[in-house]
């Protein structure tokens, strides 16, 4: 797979979802779209990950999990109640996104997000993290779920 930062495979997915629901002339099953809370969920997708990037910056470390510079594993806001609050809030983004525009296809990028964090990012950071925190990051993964 591509070493492309999560954002960016966020946009390509979505750009792959629009495409084949534009070639399948925006098929939306019965009930869809949603758009109200289409625009929520894209609204309430950036706290957490804004929410992190604040306190990353405060802490003075890091945001590039793949940083050999990280300086301190941070375990307060958003990380109290996942591991991963900002793959969380680009998989809410995707799912915002297909529920505003409805088409069914469009539900391939929340999938494909988390997909790609669970099986491909999560797993290296965690390597990662556990090599760099040890027993402080064990700790942490005891208390606190990968999603929520």
């Amino acid at each position: 797979m591509l070493k492309l930062p999560p954002p960016i495979w966020t946009l390509i997915y979505i750009i792959i979802s629009a495409t084949i629901s534009w070639l399948l002339d925006w098929p939306t099953p019965p009930g869809l779209p949603l758009p109200p809370l289409g625009i929520t969920l894209v609204a309430v997708a950036f706290i957490a990950p804004v929410w992190a990037f604040v306190l990353f910056r405060r802490e003075g470390t890091e945001i590039d999990p793949t940083s050999s510079t990280n300086r301190k594993l941070i375990t307060s806001g958003p990380y109290q109640f996942t591991r991963n609050p900002m793959y969380l809030g680009l998989v809410i983004l995707t799912l915002g996104v297909a529920l505003w525009v409805g088409a069914w296809p469009m539900f391939i990028a929340p999938v494909a997000i988390f997909a790609t964090a669970n099986w491909v990012h999560i797993p290296f950071e965690e390597a990662k993290m556990r090599r760099q925190f040890g027993a402080t990051y064990e700790n942490y993964v005891e208390r606190v779920r990968r999603w929520v």
